[in-house]
């Protein structure tokens, strides 16, 4: 894994997204090299001028140890893109955040995740149907990723965590500026029962500009985006429509036709959103009825060199035990005991006749 300080650099260069960032990576090899490179040798790289301004600014004003130090006194891990830990939804988006701010833990099974969004102001009954979802998914293992706002989002997150479930809030602003105020003790529940995360640097604040690109990465942590009670000018649609352009699942939950909190809702029901009035609805949707089986079974079913080396070697072709047996020099009893225990891991699955495929 690179060097850390040097994602941490042109994060926090003004002007350098995931475009630029996979351009320079292109260039030169790694971002040290792009970090110590001259003007001109960025500008060949493909940037334009502002951005050579905004590097060369960068690298003569940041102590990039100091930003270090900063971080780990908020308990805080810069993961990116070359990062075992990145999530791994969020990597398979067209131009993902190069460096994500963490506060927590994110782990294996929060693959198994489902975004609940919607108003700031719900009703009663947007209040319970936020709350009955979030429950019922988080039982079934699967993590609830949202955005800590006031109203759906935050009775999401509490639901999951009252469920015993894990919970994912992304910011639009940085990890160590909670907003609002009042969800500062919801937060730090989080972090210990799941993580707190942003691609804005430590004191950004919740400037509004701030949270709709922010969506981006709440859809594209999950496998689907339920949208519950959101007007026609909510947040919420424009996840939706992240998570539609991330080809990912959207899901609404329908609302009264007199409420001006659910015709953002109902809309996305119009345009083929799948219409929810229960947990099944999603987990069916997205095959995830044996989520919980899963992710059970990959705690208590560690990896071996054969497991590793079974799932390098599988991919989206179907292969035969005889040829995987030969291809790893292992008899074909080990090789399909193992496959056995991938099955229940959710790793690997049997597509008849002895033949096999990778499960991403």
């Amino acid at each position: 894994m690179s060097d850390p300080r040097y994602w941490l650099a042109f994060n926090l260069a003004q002007g350098v997204g995931p475009v630029k960032t996979r351009a320079l990576i292109a260039y030169f090899g790694d971002l040290q090299s792009a970090w110590q490179a001259g003007t001109d040798e960025l500008t060949r790289a493909g940037l334009d001028r502002r951005a050579v301004d905004n590097i060369a600014q960068a690298r003569a004003t940041l102590d990039l140890d100091q930003h270090l130090a900063r971080l780990e006194r908020a308990e805080t891990r810069l993961l990116t893109w070359d990062d075992p830990d990145y999530p791994e939804r969020l990597a398979q988006i067209a131009d993902p955040p190069p460096a994500l701010y963490c506060r927590g833990e994110i782990r294996s099974e929060d693959s198994f995740a489902v975004a609940i969004v919607g108003t700031r102001l719900p009703t009663a009954y947007g209040k319970e149907a936020g709350r009955a979802l979030a429950t019922e998914l988080a039982r079934n293992r699967i993590t609830i990723i949202s955005g800590l706002a006031r109203g759906i989002d935050l009775i999401a997150h509490q639901a999951a965590l009252d469920a015993g479930g894990r919970t994912i809030a992304v910011l639009g602003s940085g990890v160590d500026v909670i907003y609002p105020p009042e969800a500062r003790p919801l937060s730090e529940q989080i972090v210990q029962r799941g993580a707190i995360v942003s691609d804005y640097p430590l004191g950004t604040g919740p400037d509004g500009r701030n949270f709709p690109p922010r969506n981006r990465i709440i859809s594209g942590m999950s496998l689907g985006t339920v949208v519950i009670e959101a007007g026609l000018d909510s947040g919420a649609l424009i996840t939706a429509a992240f998570a539609l352009d991330q080809g990912r699942e959207v899901f609404a939950v329908p609302g009264s036709i007199y409420s001006k909190t659910s015709l953002g809702a109902n809309r996305l029901i119009q345009q083929g959103a799948k219409l929810v009035t229960r947990a099944e609805d999603i987990l069916e949707e997205l095959h995830l009825e044996h989520a919980a089986q899963e992710a059970a079974s990959r705690e208590v079913l560690p990896e071996d060199e054969t497991e590793r080396a079974l799932y390098t070697a599988l991919s989206q072709e179907p292969a035969h035990v005889d040829d995987l047996g030969r291809s790893l020099q292992q008899p074909v009893s080990a090789i399909t005991a193992t496959l056995t225990l991938m099955e229940l891991k959710g790793s690997a699955r049997h597509v008849g006749g002895m033949y096999y495929v990778r499960v991403s």
